[in-house]
């Protein structure tokens, strides 16, 4: 880029640096973020399909998940890169939903190109969508229904709804009701929930009709010495984030010896101080230790000694979790344990699974932390049943949390966009054909369910609108019938932040697109010290 100035041009940016500007730049965003809905576009919906992953190195991903998709995806370009943090959010925030949001970004910025073609000022556009928003976001309130943690059946039918269309059919009654049975044992007195209690942990081996839930903690680990006990009942367990040894000299330091025997006298003072550790942890009355740090042989070799089944180096997330289970306290020195520092679990036993060992800790008296534990024929299915009880396990703790859900099959962005065409007569000004390209866009979603169903996608619209038309709000696509029918009847509900927080991000990575205009793009030159081209 070159500014002129007295007839002489100036020169601004390095050398191979490109520069994209108005209608062009912003076609360009479109044109990628696009890219990015149109691949996860055939996933939506229960009978959406299946996406294949290759990595450079080989590695295989099987998935109709949207955040795994666009996660898993290596892309280049910033817009669509704005389309992966719509994903990641929505998975953060809702837990399910991603495919969803991603697709109605795309179809914003379609609805905008032709808006902006038509001379629609861009930031017209993005006044006009966040006016939209507010007015969808309200409409969804006011549509919602209530429901409670005692409500089991409608909670099974968010979570089978979470799950349909993932690979989990064959079995979804089962998922559903562990799903539901792990949040009701999570749940926080003040109705918050946090998922990551609820442990999702996986096997290749069996069928998906062997995956239990675990009222505890399932630890991928063994035991640290061979002649431990495998099975412990009434355990007491301690749970550590301090080594079980003596602290050894810094590598590079020197020790001195002087005088005959005192190599030998130096190795039985660490065997003392080792077994003077062990012993410490003995006196707790503990017989199950569970370690974030490491334990060193000889103090291995006592613990076994005294009966104690013992493990080592856990993950932060897992002492966690045993904590609440067990109720044991997280000790991060051996001097302050108290016989109320130890929890209780009615059985810690290592298992073979899958020629794996395994440690569960279960029978908890009072288990605020759970596993469930999935069983797969084969690595790719239960990797997509992982995912698919990961949305599921997100949705039901968020419509826990919220207590509002709404039904799902279309039919909320039906009335959404029926209420948004009403909306937008009353703003008039450019704006209103913003509002209006809104309610188009989100048309898209129950066009897709069909199209992805086999389902002529206007002959479902038409019926859909019809429905609504005649005060229907619960009308939406019925996939084995192919027409508009009651989704509260069928089952088909979902929570209402997984819509809300849909639209959200939607809307905020469409406003963003809108409002670039100029694309600086630098590239890379191969100097001497490896430097990139684009500073100025």
């Amino acid at each position: 880029m070159s500014q002129v100035l007295g007839g002489q041009p100036i020169i601004i940016l390095k050398e191979g640096t490109t520069q994209t500007r108005g209608q062009e730049a912003l076609g360009n965003n479109i044109a990628a973020a696009n890219a990015v809905a149109n691949a996860v576009r055939s996933t939506l919906g229960p009978r959406g399909m299946d996406k294949m992953l290759v990595s450079g190195i080989g590695d295989i991903v099987i998935t109709n998940d949207g955040a795994t998709i666009v996660d898993e995806m290596d892309i280049e370009h910033p817009a669509a890169k704005m389309m992966v943090e719509i994903a990641k959010t929505q998975d953060q925030e809702a837990g399910d939903g991603t495919t969803t949001a991603v697709v109605l970004a795309g179809e914003l910025l379609s609805e905008a190109q032709k808006l902006v073609a038509d001379s629609v000022h861009p930031t017209v556009i993005a006044a006009g969508y966040q006016l939209a928003a507010g007015r969808a976001s309200a409409f969804l309130d006011s549509i919602a229904k209530s429901v409670g943690p005692s409500d089991t059946a409608l909670l099974r039918r968010i979570a089978m709804t979470a799950m349909t269309g993932k690979g989990a059919e064959v079995a979804m009654d089962q998922f559903a009701d562990m799903i539901v049975r792990a949040i009701g044992m999570v749940v926080e007195e003040d109705g918050t929930v946090d998922p990551d209690f609820v442990k999702v942990e996986k096997k290749v081996g069996g069928s998906f009709d062997d995956s239990v839930l675990v009222e505890g903690i399932v630890l991928i680990k063994e035991r640290v010495h061979p002649a431990m006990p495998k099975r412990v009942e009434n355990a007491r367990i301690l749970l550590l984030n301090v080594p079980i040894e003596y602290r050894k000299p810094e590598s590079n330091a020197k020790i001195r010896l002087t005088a005959p025997g005192q190599e030998q006298a130096f190795i039985e003072n660490d065997e003392r101080m080792s077994r003077e550790i062990a012993e410490k942890v003995i006196r707790t009355g503990a017989n199950v230790i569970l370690s974030q740090k490491g334990i060193d042989d000889l103090a291995q070799h006592h613990l076994a000694k005294a009966g104690i089944l013992a493990v080592r180096r856990l993950k932060t997330s897992d002492l966690k979790r045993l904590a609440r289970a067990t109720g044991a306290s997280i000790m991060t020195t051996l001097d302050d344990i108290q016989p109320e520092s130890l929890g209780y679990a009615g059985l810690v036993e290592e298992r073979i699974m899958a020629a794996d060992e395994v440690i569960v800790v279960e029978r908890c008296q009072n288990p605020r932390a759970v596993t469930i534990l999935l069983h797969g024929g084969t690595e790719h299915a239960v990797d997509e049943l992982e995912r698919a009880v990961h949305d599921a396990v997100r949705v039901v703790g968020v419509v826990v949390e919220d207590g509002k859900y709404v039904v799902g099959g279309g039919a909320p962005e039906i009335a959404l966009a029926r209420d948004l065409r009403e909306f937008a007569v009353t703003i008039g000004g450019r704006e209103q054909l913003a509002v209006e390209a809104f309610a188009r866009a989100l048309e898209a979603i129950p066009r897709t369910i069909a199209e992805n169903a086999g389902i002529d996608p206007v002959d479902a619209l038409v019926a859909l609108r019809a429905a609504h038309e005649a005060g229907d709000r619960s009308a939406g696509i019925d996939i084995l019938s192919g027409e508009a029918s009651d989704m509260e009847a069928l089952g088909i509900v979902e929570p209402l932040r997984v819509k809300k927080q849909a639209i959200a991000s939607a809307t905020e990575a469409a406003v963003m697109i809108l409002r670039i205009d100029d694309i600086i793009a630098s590239s890379k030159e191969q100097g001497s010290e490896g430097e990139a081209a684009g500073d100025y």
